[in-house]
């Protein structure tokens, strides 16, 4: 099995069930050292007893990652190809870039693979929440409670950037649960404007502190999306300092006095909550299954309660967004 794409509270959880599941019907597990980039290069390590014992709790990934993708580099597919040759079939966890390369190993090499979805941003399709996420939130959500105190103290607006590329979920379960008084998605159009009257709301009854929370990836009036890409074609937002420029703006509109803090990596680092672990087991101990049952180019999925599969085209073909209805329910609350 590997794991892709930025390290996420869960993977460990995963790699436990997977290979409990696996050994209990006789077969020997290996991990793929860092991502994509381990199967290029055939760098597995045997996973027995002594290296899974002890990692439900700990953050991270005990096999490492990387955001490789041997569709970008020379050679790379048929590195992957030669690496197969030493397995039964291949779990791949990750999120869509990661399950991508996966889906498309299946559909057009023909080869044995199996997906668990990954992600903190819960954009994935084709399952209704993915592990990591929880985590995510309840670190933003202790982070939203935490500056409350201090904007309410020195009479200011915070804003609080969380992760999210490209969907807002993160943002939005933290701002509704952590009480802000307004929340920036990439799903929305950003309105200054917007943001200060919320705050004067406030002010109007005697609330002379707000707190902003913004996502990463929230598209700002002015910015461009051009940049350094990775090897997946995403352009890096970490110097996009979208909680300084919205802080900076209400501020100019507000006058009142207005800081950011960014979470950053802190949201993903950490042990997992306890959802996010049992839902990295039941997602590891469902993939485990699928390749029992060689069930090949399907996904471990989450539908209400019930952990099933789905195809890794359909999970792949598109991301999951934050949907109107959603927002709405946010909006209830601003200012």
């Amino acid at each position: 099995m590997l794991t892709g794409g930025g390290d996420c509270p869960g993977l460990n959880p995963v790699i436990r069930a997977v290979c409990r599941r696996l050994w209990e019907n006789g077969h020997e597990t290996y991990g793929v050292l860092n991502g994509w980039r381990g199967m290029i290069d055939g760098n597995l390590k045997p996973l027995g007893w002594e290296e899974t014992s002890g990692i439900l709790h700990i953050g991270g990934t005990i096999i490492g990652t990387s955001r490789t993708n041997p569709y970008k580099n020379d050679g790379g597919v048929e590195g992957v190809k030669k690496t197969f040759e030493q397995l039964d079939a291949l779990i791949a966890i990750g999120g869509e870039d990661t399950l991508g390369v996966a889906s498309r190993l299946y559909a057009e090499e023909g080869l044995p693979v199996v997906g668990v979805p990954k992600t903190i941003d819960n954009d994935l399709n084709g399952t209704d929440y993915t592990f990591g996420f929880d985590t995510a939130v309840a670190i933003a959500t202790e982070a939203v409670d935490r500056v409350h105190s201090t904007a309410e103290s020195h009479n200011r607006a915070i804003v609080v950037e969380t992760m999210g590329r490209h969907a807002g979920w993160i943002a939005l379960f933290t701002g509704i649960a952590g009480g802000a008084d307004f929340t920036l998605i990439p799903e929305q159009p950003v309105d200054y404007d917007e943001i200060a009257a919320a705050v004067e709301r406030r002010r109007s009854r005697g609330k002379n502190f707000s707190v902003i929370v913004a996502s990463e990836g929230a598209e700002l009036p002015g910015f461009s999306d051009e940049g350094e890409v990775d090897e997946f074609g995403h352009v890096r937002v970490e110097n996009r300092a979208v909680g300084e420029t919205v802080a900076q703006e209400v501020e100019a509109r507000t006058g009142m006095q207005t800081r950011a803090t960014v979470l950053g990596y802190i949201q993903r680092g950490g042990s997992p909550t306890p959802r996010d672990r049992m839902l990295g087991l039941r997602f590891g101990l469902k993939a485990a299954d699928l390749v029992l049952e060689g069930k090949w180019g399907q996904m471990a999925a989450l539908h209400g309660d019930v952990v099933n599969s789905v195809p890794l085209t359909e999970a792949t073909a598109e991301l999951k967004l934050v949907p109107q209805e959603w927002y709405d329910t946010a909006k209830t609350f601003f200012g």
